[in-house]
């Protein structure tokens, strides 16, 4: 029995470091639009960093409330949209973002996240647009966060693999 538990504790840091540390990594590649997703430190800085080299001519920043500053009229050349996702969570982000796609004929994206959310953010934003995805994600800081953030995203993937399962 021990040597089972063994294997079950090993495959499941091995499932956790795929998921959540080491995800598929993306480059930047030009894109109709840069869209970020709301949360950790570091993702306004990696998607206005993105914008002024040129990656595309739209930025588009999630805001969890109204009064969070937007780096509008920052960019030269980018149009910054500051949106307010319905519901407030990665779901209503990728909702959000597949209409503004279909409103504004988007057909490549690169978004903007943290590395633990990469994954469910990939999945949740492909039951909703079927365009190109690439994703560029923040670590985050101390390994207090990692810890907070992986123990969130285990069970934000599970409600999304078992109890949210469409767009």
């Amino acid at each position: 029995m021990g040597g089972l538990a063994g294997l079950l504790v090993l495959a499941f840091v091995a499932v956790t470091a795929k998921l959540f540390v080491y995800p598929k990594r993306d480059a930047p590649a030009p894109v109709d639009a840069i869209v970020m997703f709301a949360g950790s430190a570091g993702r306004v800085e990696l998607a206005v960093s993105l914008a002024r080299a040129g990656y595309a001519p739209v930025l588009a920043v999630s805001q969890p409330a109204p009064g969070d500053a937007c780096p509008a009229n920052t960019i030269p050349n980018v149009e910054v949209i500051c949106f307010h996702p319905d519901p407030l969570t990665t779901r209503g982000e990728s909702r959000w973002t597949a209409e503004a796609a279909d409103a504004r004929g988007w057909r490549s994206i690169l978004l903007v996240t943290s590395t633990p959310q990469d994954g469910r953010a990939r999945l949740r934003l492909g039951r909703c647009y079927d365009g190109e995805v690439r994703v560029m994600t923040v670590d985050p800081g101390s390994r207090a966060d990692w810890a907070r953030m992986i123990a969130y995203e285990w069970a934000a993937t599970v409600k999304a693999l078992v109890l949210q399962r469409g767009c």
